[in-house]
């Protein structure tokens, strides 16, 4: 096991990949020579060269369109978006391609691709800039949706998406970048799609957090079980779809209470259908109403105090867990 950053994690995981599978390819703005906005691509297009790490103009647009022709003809592009709110720019490319190819083809064209770069929040980049869109993507058959938050889960569920025959959104975190945690160092390690993780063990309730959320729920974890003897599990659903429903239903079973924490907005959100299927589910099991904490229901703000306001926090946390546990 080696301590390395989620930065590096993607990284090893792409340099790996690259090694093991000469199809597989990365194209985005500045991930060659500058080495990938926020350094990800660090080293790779020196080591791989020009045709397999590829600089593209500002047009999400199009170099998405151009990632989705080459995984029809066989190869495996991993495509950067400098940020995910860019996305939307490619969304015809995604949605309206990547995404139903193979059932408009009868099966003809596998899409092998991943889309991938830095979703949600950052600091203070304000409201065109700080968006999570995984509710988005989720929405759409034909895409898998994965978002990591520790740099064993980056590394080994980016090497399954780069594996899957199937268009996979991949959602990293501006913020997460320098957190540091160990990593297994067998280069055939992987994370399968679809299988959550429980981060922590817990008896009083459950809290399901993801990417961002998940070091927040953790610590919030610590000190509601130091100052009010309420143990928590936390689960981390890492990929949100397929969803691992199953894991989270257990842990409500066992704790009867449910607060989910997520970085975007609450309305027909990931939270929302979380509680849904809680609710069709498990809903006897319940010993309180499901709690939501979401980003609020504006554009992120610019100003400093005014978008950690706007965010999830440890406080909104503990206040969530209080109340269904009628603290």
């Amino acid at each position: 096991m080696a301590e390395m950053t989620i930065r590096d994690a993607l990284n090893q995981a792409l340099r790996e990949e690259m090694l093991r599978d000469e199809n597989v390819f990365i194209m985005g703005e500045e991930v060659a020579q500058y080495e990938g906005a926020y350094k990800v691509t660090r080293g790779l297009w020196r080591e791989f060269g020009d045709k397999r790490v590829i600089d593209t103009p500002i047009s999400e647009l199009g170099f998405a369109g151009i990632g989705v022709g080459a995984a029809m003809a066989g190869l495996r592009p991993v495509i950067e978006f400098m940020t995910w709110n860019f996305s939307i720019l490619a969304a015809d490319q995604i949605i309206n391609h990547a995404a139903k190819m193979l059932y408009m083809s009868g099966g003809q064209f596998k899409i092998p691709i991943v889309f991938r770069g830095p979703n949600g929040s950052a600091y203070q980049v304000s409201s065109q800039h700080s968006q999570a869109l995984e509710a988005m993507y989720s929405n759409f058959p034909g895409l898998k949706v994965v978002m990591p938050s520790t740099p064993a889960d980056a590394k080994g569920l980016l090497k399954s998406a780069i594996r899957d025959d199937n268009p996979v959104i991949f959602l990293e975190q501006e913020r997460m970048y320098g957190m540091k945690g160990e990593v297994p160092d067998d280069t055939d390690f992987t994370i399968p799609l679809g299988v959550a993780d429980v981060k922590r063990q817990g008896n009083d309730c459950t809290i399901v957090a993801r990417s961002l959320t998940v070091p927040l729920a953790l610590q919030a974890a610590e000190k509601i079980e130091k100052e009010y003897g309420v143990s928590c599990e936390v689960v981390d659903p890492r990929t949100i779809k397929p969803l691992d429903i199953e894991t989270i239903v257990k842990s409500v079973k066992k704790t009867n209470r449910l607060v989910i924490v997520e970085e975007s907005h609450q309305f027909c959100g990931v939270a929302a259908e979380v509680t849904a299927q809680v609710i069709e589910k498990a809903f006897d099991y319940l010993d309180a109403p499901i709690k939501r904490i979401s980003t609020a229901e504006a554009p992120m703000p610019y100003a400093r105090n005014l978008e950690a306001a706007a965010l999830p926090d440890v406080p909104k946390i503990i206040e969530a867990v209080k109340q269904v546990c009628y603290l």
